[in-house]
């Protein structure tokens, strides 16, 4: 069932009962901090905020939510008086407004148009909740159109395969999961409105980030991650330093305990300038990370050839 979050001045409007009678989960809020917690823990599927409420407080929490590494494509719909409608459009991150005597049927089809343009939009992947290829795609691409010093780090999950054959699938999503927490708190909290986490598929991540700030997010990541690692695993598992499990070929063998390689390619003084430029090299980046036992990182070092 859709979630509709309403930030209201004051009064529970009649849209609340029309949104319940089409079936859709619907939640009030009357100020803005219990909203943002609310809406950070439990994301609803669309936003709906009166502008009276707070103009500047408003527009500082669209920009926050916009920003927000999980939260990105939530479809936003402002309620504007009549005074109200010369907006400048081009800083409020919104995806549309309506009066407060709208009509109740074009009430619904803005709502449903902003669910139906959400799902064209995001493609988030739905077991993270992270923007996947396509939005990574163009967040880097547009980073390097721009000519911007940044590093991409590539994060593998070493093992994952013979993990979820000895644990099952349900554990396996639950370390995917976890590592995606991780790289989204590390790189917020390094890089804030300047980093970007995305998750390519299965076990492989990136993340984006100012230059000098790459090998501090990388050492942090695999920090954390081999803290809560043990988490997921046996303890006859955890003692022996391995697990047992069918590799590709189905033979049986000992394999390490899961770990992080993280491949990072830094683009100084517009070294690149394409996407697939930046995919090549990290696919040799990972080749050699990969062969390095445990968690760690590397970051391309090379020289651009004259």
């Amino acid at each position: 069932m859709p979630k509709i979050c309403l930030l209201l001045k004051e009064k529970r409007p009649a849209w609340v009962e029309l949104f319940e009678k089409e079936g859709l989960e619907v939640c009030c809020d009357y100020r803005l901090p219990e909203a943002i917690d609310n809406i950070l823990s439990q994301p609803p599927d669309l936003l709906i905020i009166e502008y009276e409420l707070s103009p500047e407080l408003v527009y500082d929490l669209l920009i926050a939510l916009k920003t927000t590494l999980y939260l990105p494509f939530l479809p936003v719909l402002l309620v504007l008086s009549a005074t109200e409608f010369q907006l400048d459009w081009e800083r409020y991150p919104v995806d549309d407004f309506f009066s407060p005597d709208i009509l109740p049927p074009e009430l619904l089809a803005r709502v449903h148009l902003a669910f139906a343009r959400a799902r064209r939009l995001a493609d988030n992947n739905p077991l993270t909740g992270l923007p996947g290829n396509t939005s990574i795609l163009k967040y880097i691409q547009d980073k390097l159109d721009k000519g911007e010093e940044i590093a991409i780090g590539y994060v593998d999950l070493d093992n994952f395969k013979p993990f979820n054959d000895r644990y099952g699938f349900a554990r396996g999503d639950e370390i995917l999961r976890a590592l995606a927490r991780i790289l989204t708190n590390v790189v917020r909290t390094y890089a804030g409105d300047q980093g970007f986490v995305g998750h390519i598929g299965g076990d492989d991540f990136v993340f984006v980030c100012p230059l000098p700030k790459a090998e501090k997010i990388a050492q942090e990541i695999i920090d954390h991650f081999d803290q809560v690692v043990p988490n997921f695993l046996d303890e006859e598992d955890l003692l022996k330093g391995c697990f047992i499990s069918e590799d590709r070929q189905g033979r049986t063998c000992r394999f390490p305990l899961p770990s992080v390689s993280i491949a990072i390619v830094p683009n100084r003084q517009g070294r690149y300038k394409h996407y697939g430029e930046i995919s090549a090299v990290a696919a040799q980046i990972k080749k050699y990370v990969k062969q390095i036992p445990g968690s760690t990182y590397l970051l391309d070092r090379r020289k651009a050839k004259n």
